[in-house]
């Protein structure tokens, strides 16, 4: 299916199908929603800004703890510069094969591209992160001026990191020298050149989240941090994932 991306602004791969499939209702989430990651937001904005001028921007690495805003950022993005031209590709970790063939298609095209993958970690021995080349360094054909990859995962690193990797790392005249296992695991995020960490909130900064989604809320708004405790203690997690599942649960009870 051929999308018409001057009145799409977002797709996303179909693997049974092997084509993109136009979103036609996009996550509303918007920037200023987001609770206690103005660095972060901030970071990728100006990441984007430049893109979208034309100048040099970076592929992004969003890191951290579950639930703590990654992904919602990246959709925020997207609402907030598509009408500058800004569309974004959806494609999951093991349909990274037909990255290429994605971007022939896009690459000629005036709207700037962000290919997002969600959960974008690899276990030791695969190697299905070959295909990501052609967009972040190129082979004998250079990178497209239009296409950016922004991803997130759990993991810093993107590969599992076990003790055993650390085998043969040395000192030597005062320079750390890393062991083959670590460089290997190490070259893959390098390749991304703008990295953003994220962490879960602390009590405050989680109620503040809880709060931003009970703006006019008529009850003892303490009874209602109780509330978002216990439900966080519950889940063990104070993320803002978190926040936004007590709100579907709590929200309508002081009725």
């Amino acid at each position: 299916m051929e999308i018409d991306w001057n009145h799409t602004v977002a797709a996303v791969w179909r693997q049974r199908r092997e084509q993109l499939h136009p979103v036609t209702s996009v996550d509303p989430v918007r920037l200023d929603e987001l609770i206690g990651i103005d660095r972060q937001k901030q970071a990728l904005a100006v990441n984007t800004e430049r893109f979208l001028s034309g100048k040099p921007a970076n592929n992004a690495l969003l890191w951290g703890a579950r639930g703590t805003g990654k992904s919602s950022l990246i959709k925020a993005i997207l609402n907030t510069y598509h009408s500058r031209g800004l569309r974004l590709i959806e494609i999951y970790r093991d349909d990274l094969r037909h990255l290429p063939d994605i971007v022939d298609d896009i690459r000629e095209l005036p709207q700037r591209f962000i290919v997002y993958t969600d959960d974008f970690s690899f276990e030791a021995n695969e190697n299905s992160y070959v295909a990501l080349k052609s967009i972040l360094e190129g082979s004998i054909e250079p990178p497209p001026d239009n296409v950016l990859l922004y991803v997130t995962s759990n993991r810093r690193h993107l590969l599992p990191e076990y003790p055993a990797d650390s085998e043969g790392t040395r000192l030597v005249e005062g320079e750390l020298h890393y062991s083959d296992a670590v460089e290997e695991k190490m070259s893959l995020s390098d390749r991304f050149g703008l990295w953003l960490s994220f962490y879960q909130p602390d009590l405050r900064g989680y109620l503040a989240i809880v709060d931003s989604y009970f703006p006019q809320y008529p009850g003892d708004r303490l009874a209602l941090h109780d509330a978002a405790r216990l439900f966080a203690m519950s889940r063990a997690s104070r993320s803002g994932r978190t926040a936004r599942q007590f709100y579907n649960a709590y929200s309508g009870q002081e009725d």
